[in-house]
């Protein structure tokens, strides 16, 4: 008897995986349904100043696996609530900076 054969699904969430913890070895991850009836949801947790730098390892391929692919896999990348918790509790919480001048 074989094994069932690995998923698209299941194939994508290991390489988004892989992506994530070759930049980001702390990463944890928590999958679980979407709002999309036919989606999965990917929660991503990492120890990051800003969540777009994970955004950024993986944006391009998970692009291809929605539009061209099909798979309908949608990773949201959050901060620890340790994390969170400390920069509201700092003298100069980085949400009270003034946003940089572009002109």
């Amino acid at each position: 008897m074989s094994a069932e054969p690995v998923s698209r699904m299941d194939a994508a969430i290991a390489e988004i995986k892989e992506l994530i913890l070759t930049h980001f070895t702390g990463a944890t991850f928590d999958v679980g349904l979407s709002d999309d009836p036919d989606g999965t949801s990917m929660t991503v947790t990492v120890d990051v100043e800003d969540t777009d730098d994970v955004v950024d390892v993986i944006v391009e391929r998970s692009l291809e696996m929605q539009v061209d692919e099909g798979i309908p896999l949608y990773v949201v990348p959050v901060r620890p609530i340790e994390r969170i918790m400390a920069d509201l509790r700092a003298p100069d919480p980085v949400w009270k900076r003034p946003l940089p001048s572009f002109g």
